[in-house]
């Protein structure tokens, strides 16, 4: 009797213990790049029309609505993100597919700077429960204009060497946030909102790095101000297994991806 008993608490350790066992999660790393057969766009200067003295005392000021690396052709601000393996617009992740570490993060700060007739960064992700901090280091005032569906309207003036928050926090958005500012025309950027944490932004080189993904079968999107990789469809992004590899990473080839504003 000892021994069926034994047996059986055994075997249901090994039951509850098993789901556990088999979970994984995954960095996924990538890099974005301009095809082949297209040539690099050249940045033209923007028309600074007002606060000439700063905005222009460093030179010209460079378009960055498409930045690509002419060395490794690498696309840089690409927002890459993971979905549910789902046309649904609505497809969420499950609980079980959110990291535990990720229990542990607090809401922040998400700080867009303008030092010199420039938003830095052009390309910015927060998250649900995130704040907006808008900085002014600059002599000359600014504006910061703000208009989306689910985390209200704002045409805040920020003074010369001041700041200014959002007073609310952020709330999930399906569609990415255009910002201006309407002193300086030539002036915008953009905030993608996300209520899970499978994001990233290419760097200069066109790499990104998504960590903690859980390994299974979902969809990738790559977002850019210029369109969505794979066009109306590509919005819901395209197929990937993730699994783990070396050191549990999953290196992606390199994702040609034409980002020429479209006129």
């Amino acid at each position: 009797m000892r021994q069926v008993l034994s047996c059986a608490l055994g075997c249901a350790l090994v039951v509850a213990l098993a789901p556990s066992a088999r979970a994984q999660w995954v960095t996924v790393k990538g890099q974005v790049v301009f095809p082949d057969d297209k040539k690099v766009p050249v940045r033209a200067a923007l028309n600074v029309t007002q606060d000439k003295m700063h905005c222009l005392a460093k030179g010209a000021i460079l378009d960055e609505s498409v930045l690509v690396n002419a060395k490794n052709r690498g696309v840089a601000n690409v927002v890459v993100y993971l979905r549910p393996d789902s046309t649904e617009p609505a497809a969420a992740f499950t609980d079980a597919q959110i990291h535990p570490n990720d229990a542990k993060r607090k809401a922040a700060d998400v700080v867009i700077d303008q030092p010199c007739c420039m938003f830095v960064a052009r390309v910015t992700c927060a998250r649900v429960g995130d704040t907006i901090l808008v900085k002014n280091p600059a002599p000359v005032p600014h504006n910061f204009f703000w208009d989306s569906s689910n985390c209200g309207s704002h045409n805040a003036n920020i003074a010369k060497n001041a700041e200014w928050k959002m007073p609310n926090a952020l709330k999930a958005e399906r569609a990415p946030i255009q910002y201006k500012c309407t002193i300086h025309p030539w002036m915008a950027g953009y905030v993608r909102v996300f209520d899970h944490p499978y994001y990233a932004v290419t760097d200069a080189d066109g790499k990104f790095e998504i960590k903690n993904a859980p390994a299974g079968k979902f969809r990738i999107v790559y977002w850019h101000e210029n369109g969505v990789r794979g066009g109306k469809d590509g919005r819901f992004g395209e197929k990937i297994e993730i699994a783990a590899g070396k050191d549990g990473a999953m290196e992606l080839k390199p994702t040609p991806f034409d980002v020429t504003p479209r006129n």
